[in-house]
């Protein structure tokens, strides 16, 4: 398998469609109208209870920049937000290179677009499994697919992609944005991805420590045969 290989990137992107899906949904009411402000043509894609939180604070603006990813998608969210995100067109926009035409020609054989950034953090596991009683189901429930996946796309492609996982980074982004008319930094992208990484490797581990603290019969004891 050939690996591509990108010779030519631009050290600014203007942040024109960004992906927002969290759990913790502090500061998305000082984030999202700030990024508008500074550029008003900000397309935002978002899901479920993310989507509802960001209708509320943009009132009857919200209807000429916010979609539900289900509405770009072409595909509904699955019962219980069990599939929401994981679709060929979000990671087709997280992934593709500016200046690679075979990508370009995908964005437009499928109709998708390129998205700029991530905001995204992940269903609390860590939280969930610190309560008392809590049934090793319940705690399955609360490993975040799309969450991830999404994260480490964007990461990956920190060339193009900002990928925002902590709501104490919300600041930096804004000031970065309003000194660069609407752009962020490739510096601050790379940042942004070794933040990212670390997230979801944390995470992660949290998750492998507390499957391997759990016997069988924890597990067996949660359904019906």
């Amino acid at each position: 398998m050939s690996i591509n290989v990108v010779d030519r990137i631009d050290d600014l992107i203007r942040v024109k469609r960004i992906l927002v899906s969290v759990s913790d949904k502090n500061g998305l009411d000082e984030l999202i109208p700030a990024m508008l402000s500074i550029n008003p043509e900000i397309k935002i894609f978002s899901t479920g209870g993310t989507y509802t939180r960001i209708k509320e604070i943009l009132g009857s603006d919200a209807a000429s920049c916010l979609t539900q990813v289900s509405d770009y998608t072409g595909q509904p969210e699955t019962q219980g937000g069990l599939v929401k995100t994981l679709d060929f067109k979000i990671y087709l926009g997280l992934l593709t290179e500016t200046y690679n035409e075979y990508h370009q020609n995908d964005l437009k054989r499928t109709d998708a677009v390129p998205i700029d950034m991530v905001v995204v953090n992940l269903y609390p596991f860590k939280e969930t499994i610190a309560k008392q009683d809590i049934t090793a189901e319940q705690a399955r429930g609360n490993i975040d697919i799309g969450g991830p996946c999404m994260i480490r796309a964007a990461a990956k492609n920190f060339l193009r992609v900002a990928p925002v996982v902590d709501p104490s980074h919300y600041k930096t982004i804004v000031s970065e944005m309003k000194a660069n008319n609407g752009q962020l930094s490739l510096r601050l992208r790379f940042n942004l991805a070794q933040k990212a990484f670390e997230h979801t490797a944390v995470y992660d581990r949290v998750i492998a420590d507390y499957l391997s603290s759990r016997t069988i019969e924890d597990v067996k004891g949660c359904y019906a045969f």
